[in-house]
């Protein structure tokens, strides 16, 4: 399966959330099973590493409805440097051979922060 490709914004000193929904062929995916990942770099194949949730720090997987929410706390966002930085969220099968599917992948832009 090819990821989707989705832009992010992420406001430095604001609390960052976003959910998304798993669909195949229009039907949620039951994420029972499922755990997740995502991590936002300066580059592809840079060490920089800004950004790293899973689904017990960050990431809530929504059972059957097939729903993953994103958060990011405000206290993490306003140390983030602004840019444009490269994410990725990938979901783990609870499989006896887990299956990695990366679901999505873009740019995270940080904009600045104003006030202080």
């Amino acid at each position: 399966m090819r990821p989707g490709v989705l832009d992010l914004v992420c406001p430095a000193g604001a609390t960052f959330t976003k959910t998304f929904t798993w669909k195949i062929d229009g039907q949620a995916q039951n994420l029972t099973n499922y755990t997740a990942r995502m991590q936002v770099r300066k580059g592809y194949a840079g060490s920089d590493l800004l950004v790293s949730l899973t689904s017990s720090s960050g990431i809530t997987l929504g059972g059957t409805a097939g729903t993953i929410a994103v958060f990011i706390a405000d206290s993490a966002t306003s140390n983030l440097p602004s840019g444009v930085w490269r994410y990725d969220l990938e979901m783990v099968s609870g499989d006896a051979t887990p299956i990695v599917t990366r679901l999505l992948e873009g740019k995270f832009t940080v904009t600045p922060e104003v006030t202080k």
